[in-house]
């Protein structure tokens, strides 16, 4: 039997870093480099950041963060779960684990910004209670981009 566990981790250790740089090459496939807006492991480890892993029997198979931004709205960023893992709920459990956290520390909204070549996440989001919004900063308004955002009550 699989046994999923989420917890902080350090996005600089290697199974971090091994996520990150799939995660990477996956939105570089999908869209042009100065359309991604990606955070770095440098920006991962600042003190505003929330960084999780999923593992499964031990072996890391997907990562998520947010970023705290002064108390206002926590972003969602670098949801990944590797893709011989993807259907398996594991996204959700991540999300959900990021929303409980954000939650916890005061944050009552949380928002983020996906791709359009990117139709499981986008499905996952909405399925999740998030709805569709405009850019926010520092975001550029992008036909590329689509911008959620939720209430966390």
């Amino acid at each position: 039997m699989e046994q999923l566990i989420i917890q902080p981790c350090d996005p600089g250790i290697p199974e971090s870093r091994r996520l990150i740089a799939e995660l990477d090459a996956y939105l570089n496939s999908l869209y042009p480099a100065e359309r991604n807006h990606l955070l770095s492991v440098a920006a991962l480890q600042q003190p505003e950041v929330t960084f999780l892993i999923a593992r499964i029997n031990g072996k890391s198979v997907g990562c998520g963060a947010f970023v705290n931004h002064q108390g206002k709205y926590v972003e969602i960023k670098r949801m990944f779960v590797s893709p011989d893992y993807r259907g398996k709920g594991i996204g959700r459990s991540i999300l959900k684990d990021l929303e409980i956290r954000a939650k916890a520390e005061g944050l009552m909204t949380a928002r983020l910004e996906t791709g359009v070549s990117q139709p499981e996440a986008f499905k996952m989001y909405r399925r999740s209670g998030y709805r569709r919004r405009g850019a926010f900063a520092p975001y550029p308004d992008d036909p590329l981009s689509v911008f959620m955002e939720k209430k966390l009550i």
